[in-house]
């Protein structure tokens, strides 16, 4: 019998206009995702837009992502970045440092071997979104942690249904924000993300919020134990300290 997400890519639409949304936000949704099972197999590929419609996504169309997580090495401090009110879906939300998908359009973004087409497509959109240099963000230097499985609706026509590879970095980086992507950025403690989190004028990417709820503090306790010789916070030292063989589903 096939799955859900099996069933919904054969029969997923994707009739939907988007000449009212900005037009650069617009060109991106005809990237082509990497659609996945509920294990995280890979089944085929279909554009954003498809892969981002509620009717879609309630039918089980479920895709590969990735949420990549930067520190400072120096005071272990969180980059965030608030959504630009340009995105089609979440806009305006505060969420973690970058969070995207790997691209069927690129061949080394579909390799699973060590994650690396995750790692390529995280090092790819913090240039394009935050204009971080690649250079500052290796794609050996990322700590894969562990896979989500969660579903979000943004405002009834779109949302996310998403395989989400957690990633963590530690690194000195250069932003350049592209204004078309994000609107605001800034470092935080874990102390100052649980007051963001309190303070009712701010909104959070739900995913970003499932994070935090049930493994982002705890990792970032871990970072701050493990500093190297130079009191510096590295996210290899968090190999291990997560079970990344399966994929868990969240609610």
């Amino acid at each position: 019998m096939s799955s859900p997400a099996v069933l919904a890519a054969k029969a997923a639409l994707a009739s939907i206009d988007l000449s009212n949304y900005d037009p650069e936000q617009s060109r991106l949704m005809d990237e082509r995702c990497i659609l996945v099972d509920e294990q995280d197999n890979a089944i085929g590929a279909m554009d954003k837009k498809t892969c981002h419609l509620m009717e879609n996504i309630n039918k089980g169309l479920l895709h590969r992502a990735f949420s990549a997580f930067v520190f400072r090495p120096s005071d272990g401090k969180l980059l965030l970045q608030q959504r630009a009110s340009e995105k089609i879906t979440f806009p305006d939300m505060w969420t973690n440092t970058c969070c995207s998908h790997p691209l069927d359009d690129f061949e080394t973004e579909k390799i699973e071997k060590d994650q690396l087409g995750v790692r390529v497509a995280a090092s790819r959109k913090l240039e394009h979104e935050l204009g971080i240099p690649p250079s500052q963000t290796p794609v050996d230097e990322f700590q894969y942690l562990t896979r989500i499985h969660y579903l979000a609706p943004s405002n009834g026509m779109w949302g996310e249904h998403e395989v989400d590879y957690i990633l963590f970095l530690t690194a000195d980086v250069d932003v350049t924000p592209n204004l078309n992507e994000i609107r605001d950025y800034k470092y935080v403690s874990k102390e100052e993300l649980q007051a963001m989190f309190d303070d009712s004028n701010n909104s959070f990417t739900p995913w970003f919020k499932l994070i935090a709820r049930d493994f982002l503090f705890g990792w970032w306790d871990e970072l701050h134990k493990r500093r190297d010789s130079n009191g510096k916070v590295v996210a290899k030292s968090l190999a291990g300290v997560a079970d990344g063989s399966k994929v868990i589903k969240m609610t």
